[in-house]
């Protein structure tokens, strides 16, 4: 695993001049200098110089472990030993912090996933820094930042309050060895996905597709986005997200959501998906009792422990997509934001300048197997880099094979909640497509009428 190591001579020149990241090396002792890592632009670098007091940082561990977090801000706080910084971090840190974002009292650097974090919620609720004009003129190896994400931040009314730091998009996850073992077909649309697992049930007996309903947004954002970008393309899908009127009774979501019916319908979804959770419904799919999931990139890293050696990861966006038509992805951005109520604001903007570089970018897929979101960053040639995310990578930036779809920015809590209730409620069998719909676009008057 690759470390950077600090040169004394360059640590000399940041000292008088700007904030430089030099130097990679791995564990075997090989070291070979970076050539596109870690220089910003020297006006920042300049203003961060001599940093003190204590910078909090918080991030979420889940998937995709806290090793990278460790790696970065041990960097960081070499380059700043004047500076104390705190670490909040954990599974379910969100949670154990939440007592500090309402009372007013929030760590100045947040790292926005897991559950019980929203990134509209902290917009709306005024938590989060607004950082319009300060990124404008933040650079990344040489190139402003703006134009160096492989998609932009979230845009709240012209306003940008965080930045996308992982790329990350939801799919449809399966055992490659185990389908070539039988032959089946890996779907390309809904179509073939139907007949895929009619054919599994056939030869199984089971359900072939799991998901966890204690998270019902799995399900949302990995089935459901990219179905609403395939059927009415980014205005449909930035609909939704938002609750336009109308948006969730369009004859276009209504369409959709029979998908998921008839799903439900041809025993095609677990019944026991209601009652588990995101680790398990993840374990049922890794012991075969389940052959398809959707789950991000961080499923691989996040159950390596668990993994079972013949297990071939294969990664498909999700095939909601009617036949004929490519299949649809939606990128699944995590951000990392700065508090409104920021104690050491000059140190947080110094930290968040400083994560943003291509060398950064490369060891994140290291340590993760998912990718920062970052242009310009070579995974294919790193042998460190999983081959699951190589070929992903590969298909999500074929045209002919993929569209790719935006979000304007993730769906708030306050409107996520209740559509997922009922999205359990149909993929149970409990209501009609058509009754989901009508409770979808109910739950959105309810938003809208409390903004």
């Amino acid at each position: 695993m690759k470390r950077l190591l600090k040169n004394p001579f360059v640590l000399l020149l940041m000292a008088a001049l700007l904030m430089i990241a030099v130097a990679c090396s791995d564990d075997s002792a090989s070291e070979e200098s970076s050539d596109d890592g870690g220089d910003n632009s020297k006006e920042a670098a300049a203003d961060s110089e001599g940093l003190s007091g204590t910078l909090e940082i918080q991030y979420f561990v889940g998937g995709y472990g806290d090793s990278w977090w460790k790696e970065v801000i041990g960097d960081f706080q070499e380059e700043h030993p004047d500076l104390e910084i705190k670490e909040h971090a954990g599974p379910n840190i969100n949670e154990e912090m939440r007592s500090r974002w309402v009372s007013g009292d929030p760590p100045d650097v947040v790292y926005i996933d897991g559950a019980g974090s929203s990134e509209t919620q902290m917009v709306e609720d005024g938590q989060l820094m607004d950082l319009t004009d300060w990124v404008k003129d933040i650079e990344v190896d040489g190139k402003p930042l703006m134009d160096s994400f492989i998609v932009p931040p979230s845009d709240f009314d012209g306003s940008i309050y965080s930045l996308p730091l992982v790329f990350d998009t939801w799919g449809t996850w399966y055992d490659k060895a185990w389908f070539e073992e039988n032959s089946w077909e890996v779907p390309s649309d809904f179509e073939s996905f139907m007949s895929s697992m009619e054919q599994i049930k056939k030869d199984e007996g089971m359900s072939p597709f799991v998901t966890t309903g204690q998270y019902p947004y799995y399900f949302l954002r990995g089935m459901l986005y990219p179905a609403f970008g395939a059927a009415g393309g980014d205005e449909l899908l930035n609909d939704v997200i938002t609750g336009a009127e109308g948006a969730w009774t369009s004859d276009a979501v209504l369409e959709v959501m029979k998908k998921v019916e008839k799903m439900q319908q041809q025993g095609y979804i677990d019944e026991g998906f209601a009652a588990i959770n995101h680790t398990q419904s993840q374990m049922n799919f890794l012991l075969h009792d389940n052959a398809y999931i959707p789950v991000g990139f961080w499923l691989p890293n996040e159950m390596e422990g668990d993994k079972p050696e013949d297990l071939e990861y294969g990664f498909i966006p999700s095939p909601m997509n009617d036949s004929g038509e490519p299949m649809a992805v939606v990128p699944d951005l995590r951000p990392l934001a700065i508090a409104e109520q920021a104690e050491n604001p000059e140190a947080a903007k110094a930290f968040v300048e400083f994560v943003f570089t291509k060398e950064y970018a490369k060891l994140f897929s290291e340590h993760t197997g998912a990718i920062m979101n970052l242009q310009g960053v070579d995974l294919a040639s790193n042998d460190n880099v999983p081959q699951y995310l190589i070929d992903a990578n590969k298909m999500i930036n074929d045209p002919e094979k993929v569209q790719i779809y935006h979000k304007p920015h993730p769906m708030s809590a306050d409107l996520e909640t209740p559509i997922s209730d009922s999205l359990v409620s149909l993929m149970l069998g409990n209501i009609t497509a058509e009754e989901f719909v009508k409770e979808a676009e109910n739950a959105a008057k309810e938003y809208r009428n409390s903004q």
